[in-house]
């Protein structure tokens, strides 16, 4: 019911910025609830930071505070990860992702419903 399409990663040197887009259609106004994940090579699905589609409320994994940036702009349909100071360790494919509820945890990738195919952000060190 919701489609979602990450942008804006790349390559970026250690200690650089990158600005990650999601752009969202469908049933969009039917979102509460949004999201970002991370997934390197042979490791698990890691939460990055949430952020409520009609609130001000915001969440972040304790790596990323003070670093990352999580906002979103309802009229566009589109949420933001703006991250600074990035880390060789931080390469990964950054996935978007959607729910319909407020229900769950937020740093749970199983309770988001909708997911984006993900953009890749290489750190160099």
């Amino acid at each position: 019911q919701v489609q979602l399409v990450e942008s804006g990663g790349g390559l970026v040197q250690s200690g650089g910025s990158l600005r990650l887009s999601c752009a969202a259609s469908g049933r969009t106004f039917s979102i509460a609830t949004m999201g970002w994940f991370r997934q390197a090579p042979g490791k698990e699905r890691e939460f990055v930071a949430a952020i409520r589609w009609n609130g001000s409320r915001t969440y972040y994994a304790d790596s990323m505070k003070g670093r990352f940036t999580i906002s979103r702009d309802n009229a566009k349909n589109t949420m933001y990860l703006q991250m600074n100071d990035l880390k060789p360790e931080e390469t990964a494919v950054y996935y978007c992702a959607a729910d319909f509820d407020y229900t769950g945890s937020y740093y749970l990738a199983q309770r988001y419903d909708f997911w984006g195919p993900g953009t890749q952000v290489t750190v160099s060190s």
